[in-house]
């Protein structure tokens, strides 16, 4: 018997360690030609700063396969990095989080990335640079479930490897959660990947993307994405909830309550992603899933960083027997 095969969750996708340099003043301001908030800085000039956090480990699927470790899942990461101290630390960290590292590649001679975060009040820019690593998808095995997120520029071969993978093992299912960079690609050069996907995650503004549509109603959306190949689309909104569509029901879920006031938001997505990928692992609905994930996403922006507040599933359901008596997923029209 394969040793891979017992594995719940593998993710795939890049990791980084995370620079959190939390600044003092900034001038933010809403652009009314490209629609959206800007920070700026005084070109040429000294920008105090109060700290700076390192977050190693991080990236969209490592803070996956951490949350779906965290909440009982066997689970491992697909990544590559450098023989630097730093790619020493984030496996250090995976390993301490109980993420088998088995499948972590790494590059001799090469960096391992590192990325630097302005945090100023609760929003997060971040400035990213990919290192351009040969992809390759190694002997996995056949898990319950792939979880497949942001990886580089050069990565589009590996995209097909991985369709190409699970059409010969169609007991897998794939949760997607596009990257910037697969965003930016559109359905068709990955309708390959599209129509061996489970389970399907963005927000309102990807889903125009990569739909190449103008629709508003974010459940739409949810139902023109299942046309591409998901079998279940998740549509967020930010603050306004969340829609899931299964082909046969549609489902609206509001945001949990913040607790107090948001201290920083990355990671919200991920683990909201996350969570409701091991849920359905976990045998539950896409309705119970979907007010499962939520918790997760509000608890992660009450610290810092992406994985330091993530939650058990008892710490999940404590907060839910104290949620509001509105906190409830409900069906919708499409």
């Amino acid at each position: 018997m394969n040793e891979n095969n017992d594995f719940d969750f593998i993710a795939l996708g890049d990791i980084t360690t995370d620079a959190f340099i939390r600044l003092i003043k900034a001038n933010v301001y809403y652009d009314q030609t490209d629609h959206e908030e800007k920070i700026c800085l005084t070109n040429g000039s000294k920008i105090p700063f109060e700290s700076v956090t390192v977050v190693p480990a991080v990236g969209n699927s490592p803070n996956a396969a951490v949350s779906a470790a965290r909440l009982g899942l066997r689970a491992a990461l697909v990544t590559n990095l450098g023989s630097d101290g730093y790619g020493k630390e984030d496996i250090e960290t995976l390993k301490k989080n109980s993420v088998d590292t088995r499948f972590v590649r790494v590059h001799e001679g090469k960096p391992s990335n590192y990325h630097f975060v302005l945090w100023y009040r609760a929003e997060r820019t971040i400035l990213i640079k990919h290192e351009e690593y040969e992809y390759a998808l190694p002997d996995i095995g056949n898990p319950r479930w792939l979880y497949f997120s942001s990886v580089g520029e050069n990565s589009l071969p590996y995209h097909h490897e991985i369709a190409k993978y699970l059409a010969e093992h169609p007991s897998i299912k794939l949760a997607f959660q596009p990257g910037t960079f697969q965003i930016k690609l559109g359905y068709e050069q990955l309708k390959d990947l599209y129509a061996v996907t489970e389970l399907f995650f963005c927000n309102v503004e990807e889903a125009r993307l990569i739909l190449g549509s103008s629709e508003e109603n974010p459940a739409k959306l949810a139902r023109d994405m299942r046309n591409r190949g998901p079998k279940i689309t998740v549509i967020t909104d930010g603050p306004k909830g969340a829609y899931a569509y299964d082909g046969t029901d549609a489902w609206y879920m509001p945001i949990y309550p913040d607790p107090a006031p948001p201290f920083e938001r990355t990671g919200a997505g991920d683990a909201f992603a996350s969570t409701f990928t091991a849920s359905l692992a976990l045998g539950k609905s896409v309705a119970e899933s979907l007010k499962i994930a939520p918790v997760n996403s509000m608890s992660v922006v009450q610290k810092i960083g992406a994985q330091a507040g993530l939650l058990s599933m008892p710490e999940i359901e404590a907060w839910l027997q104290k949620a509001p008596a509105d906190y409830f997923p409900r069906k919708v029209e499409v």
